[in-house]
This record gives C-alpha cells, sequence and structure tokens, in this order.
C-alpha cells in the first residue's frame, strides 16, 4: 500500500529536524569549545549559554542562508521527496561518522554535499546552481582564512595594549569579556547553520505546493528549526570539545576572545551575505591564528591537517552518501 504525500511529508521534515538537532550537537563544539578550554564555565552551564544564543539568533538575522540553501545550491524545479530524503541522510550519515570519530567536520558542508549528491542522482549536473555552489564551495578556503587572520590580528593588538599588564589581571578581565565574545559566537552559529535546515525544509513546502507566492520560509519552520539546533547544542557534543578546545593548541581566556571575537565577524558577514559557511572551519581558523601569534610550533600541525582532510573529503563523500540514499529512496518507492 502506497504511503500518502502528506505521510511521507511529515516523515521528511521530521527527518530535517533530526540533522538540525545532530548540526547542534555535532556543532555544539565549535560555540564552546574555547570557553570550555580556558575553563571559564563548565562544560554543563556552557552549553546551557550557547543553546540560548542558537535559538534566540532568529531575532538578530535575515533569512539569506535559507534562500540560498533552499533555491541556491540545486534547481528548485528538481526538488522532491526523494532527493531530500536522499539529500538529509548523506549529511546525517556523515556526521554521526565523524562525530563518533571525534573529527569536527562540517555539518554545513555535509548537507550541502548530500544536497548536490542527491540532486545530480536525480537530474543530472544541470540540476546544480553553479554560482550559489561555488560561493559555497569558496567559503570552505576564505572562512578559516578570515577567522585565522582576524584571530592574529586580534590577539597581537590585545596584546600589544595590555603589554604593561600583569598576566592575572588580563587573565581576570578577559576571563568576563569572554562571556560577550562567546554569546556573539554562538548568536552567530546559530544564525548560519539552523537556516541551512530552514532552507531545506522550505524547498520541500515548495515542491509540494505548500508555500504562497513562490519561495518563503514560514515562522514556524524558523522556530522548529532554531528549537532543534538548540536542543542538540544543549545535549553537547564534547568528543569534538576536546579536539576543538585542547588538541589543537592550549588557550589563554584572552586568546579565547580573541578567537571567538574572529569568528563571530567572520559568520555574521557571511550570513548577512548569505553565504552558508561552515561554523567548524571558522572556528578552527581563528583557534590556529590565536595559536600562531603565540609561536608556529604552539599549533598541533598534525591535528590541524587532520581536520582539513576532513574538511576536503566531507562534500564528495556526503555527495556519494546523497546519492545512494536517493537510489534507497527510489528503490523502495518513497
Amino acid at each position: 500500500m502506497p504511503v500518502s504525500a502528506d505521510v511521507v511529508l511529515i516523515v521528511l521534515i521530521a527527518t530535517a529536524l533530526l540533522f538540525d538537532f545532530l548540526n547542534g550537537l555535532h556543532d555544539a563544539a565549535n560555540s564552546i569549545a574555547t570557553i570550555v578550554s580556558t575553563r571559564v564555565l563548565a562544560p554543563r552551564y556552557a552549553v546551557a549559554w550557547a543553546a540560548f544564543f542558537n535559538f534566540v539568533a532568529f531575532f538578530v538575522f535575515g533569512l539569506h542562508v535559507a534562500k540560498t540553501v533552499g533555491t541556491g545550491i540545486i534547481a528548485p524545479s528538481i526538488i522532491t521527496d526523494t532527493v531530500i530524503f536522499g539529500a538529509l541522510m548523506g549529511a546525517i550519515v556523515w556526521n554521526v561518522i565523524t562525530w563518533l570519530a571525534g573529527i569536527p567536520s562540517s555539518s554545513s558542508h555535509a548537507l550541502i554535499g548530500g544536497l548536490v549528491g542527491a540532486g545530480v542522482a536525480h537530474g543530472g549536473w544541470n540540476a546544480v546552481v553553479w554560482s550559489g555552489l561555488g560561493k559555497t564551495t569558496a567559503a570552505i578556503v576564505l572562512s578559516p582564512g578570515l577567522g585565522f587572520v582576524l584571530a592574529l590580528l586580534l590577539v597581537l593588538m590585545v596584546s600589544w595594549i595590555f603589554v604593561r599588564s600583569t598576566p592575572s589581571a588580563v587573565d581576570g578581565l578577559f576571563r568576563h569579556v569572554q562571556f560577550i565574545s562567546a554569546s556573539l559566537y554562538s548568536l552567530g552559529h546559530g544564525g548560519n547553520d539552523a537556516q541551512k535546515t530552514m532552507g531545506v525544509i522550505a524547498a520541500l513546502l515548495y515542491a509540494h505546493g505548500l508555500t504562497k507566492g513562490g519561495f518563503s520560509v514560514p515562522f514556524w519552520v524558523v522556530l522548529t528549526c532554531q528549537a532543534a539546533m538548540a536542543f542538540g547544542t544543549l545535549a553537547g557534543g564534547w568528543r569534538i570539545v576536546h579536539t576543538m578546545g585542547s588538541r589543537i593548541t592550549r588557550l589563554s581566556p584572552l586568546q579565547g576572545v580573541c578567537a571567538e571575537t574572529a569568528g563571530s565577524i567572520t559568520l555574521f558577514l557571511a550570513t548577512y551575505l548569505g553565504i552558508p559557511v561552515s561554523t567548524t572551519h571558522t572556528i578552527t581558523g581563528a583557534i590556529i591564528g590565536v595559536g600562531s601569534a603565540r609561536r608556529v610550533s604552539a599549533v598541533r600541525w598534525n591535528v590541524a591537517r587532520g581536520i582539513v582532510t576532513a574538511w576536503v573529503v566531507t562534500l564528495p563523500a556526503a555527495g556519494v552518501m546523497g546519492a545512494l540514499f536517493f537510489g534507497l529512496a527510489q528503490l523502495i518507492g518513497l
């Protein structure tokens, strides 16, 4: 007996929200790694702090990123239930694999890869919107690069300003300031990352003819996506927190503030421009930047290399998985 279209739609929306939850779980480390590693906040308080700012992000940002994901990666005309199923499952499986391995790969690029893989499997290479995919792919290099440069400049500038202060006084001051920088980074994380799932659900509703006046993101989609990400962040991601917060380089509160501030600026800019960047890439670049400001050997480059390898592999790996799950969906008659 064939499954009704309404049931399929509900299942796919639930799957999208599961991805959003896993995004928060997987990328919670991006929001809290520095504030935990500097021991400014205990992990259980840090995740609650990050979850709150993840949720309220929709009050601050527009929906430019959601529109890019919904209409600017693959052509809206080829979006079907099977394409969305393949994209989501490809991204979810890759997220789970990298989360279990403690690898801070990008949930964002896993979703983009899954979309492209499933879209190409359905409509061929003509299904790809190359301009949107191009700027998203370029962000793989540009977002960590900008985070690196900004963090390096910030830590050098702040160190020069406080050169005559005692280390204990600087440490005490920046332990308080880090509450602000961590909040801004969590806000940027919630603003950019939750919108990617909003875009997928909105594209699905558009394909079913349930949005009036063309592609749009209903308010209930905004609320549920922000909530799913916030709950995922609340659940934490301790394997990746360890990698991000201590294995790349050791951080002081001053360095944590500079890394988070650099990451926040990068995320705010990308969200304003509608570019779905990776929060993982951004904060990794910033952490390497503050570590390099101290001395090049302070960065554990073998760990950084492993992270970069995961970045390169994520798009094609999630793409292959997206295509495979698209094929599976067709076999089971979704």
